[in-house]
């Protein structure tokens, strides 16, 4: 018996009785100690406690409401790990087939979900996402050795690009930019954003979510549509332009900005 099936079958058990008996299927996240449980209506999320966990929490609290996201229905720290059941966003991720080859439908719908963020009025938002905390995190991978460079675009290191995380993250410190406050999600990538009936139906994985510059999220999510439809996850999607998600948000693109936010988010990778 696995670690993690002692850990199922020491479940809180307020959460026990909300979902004993019922069918799920299991998507293994990749992470040590943790997993997720999909049931028909529901989704489960063991994972080894942190602060971070604590404020995604308490951002699907705040945005019960505000925004289509997963609601809280039972969560509880146990032996060091945290049991979030919440409900179950409905719809199709962005990345599903049917929107990568439906690129008019899935570059509206992705501006219309930016635009829904945008939105949420930000006074009293729980979480801001500080760029110094970011970059100080940043910092202990770089000084670890923990950032993974093989997963990061191919130009951002080696000729042409930086010598090393090193100096990446010394550019990131010299090159700050001014932000633009709204709410972000943090993680703005295609399978975080559902869609269903042609409207935006959920965003989901939100522990990143809080005050951010507008552009981190475009960043992030500009490059999450390249990427997946440009043959880098092996398959080629024609006839999906990138750039017409700023034509469909009404905006002139400000490319360092997002070349700076990518670049930050390589660090973590």
């Amino acid at each position: 018996m696995s670690d993690m099936d002692d850990i199922i079958n020491n479940l809180p058990e307020a959460i026990r009785q909300l979902i004993e008996g019922k069918p799920y299927e299991t998507d293994d996240m990749g992470r040590s100690g943790s997993q997720v449980r999909i049931y028909d209506d529901a989704v489960l999320k063991i994972e080894k406690e942190q602060p971070k966990l604590a404020q995604m929490v308490e951002i699907m609290r705040w945005l019960d409401g505000k925004l289509p996201a997963p609601k809280v229905l039972a969560t509880e720290v146990k032996d060091g790990y945290r049991y979030l059941l919440m409900s179950k966003v409905k719809g199709r991720m962005a990345v599903d087939e049917y929107y990568l080859n439906r690129p008019e439908e899935l570059t509206t719908l992705l501006a219309e979900a930016l635009k829904m963020l945008w939105s949420v009025d930000i006074s009293d938002c729980p979480k801001t996402l500080d760029l110094s905390a970011e970059l100080e995190a940043a910092k202990d991978l770089v000084e670890h050795g923990q950032v993974n460079m093989n997963n990061a675009e191919p130009e951002t290191f080696g000729e042409g690009g930086f010598k090393d995380p090193a100096e990446l993250l010394q550019w990131l410190y010299d090159n700050r930019p001014e932000t633009d406050p709204v709410f972000a999600h943090g993680d703005f990538c295609l399978p975080n954003i559902f869609f269903e009936d042609g409207k935006v139906s959920g965003f989901i994985d939100l522990g990143d979510a809080g005050i951010a510059d507008r552009w981190y999220d475009v960043a992030l999510g500009y490059r999450s549509l390249k990427r997946n439809v440009n043959g880098t996850f092996g398959k080629v999607y024609e006839g999906v332009d990138p750039d017409e998600l700023f034509r469909k948000l009404g905006i002139e693109p400000d490319w360092g900005k997002i070349r700076y936010y990518i670049l930050l988010d390589e660090l973590f990778c």
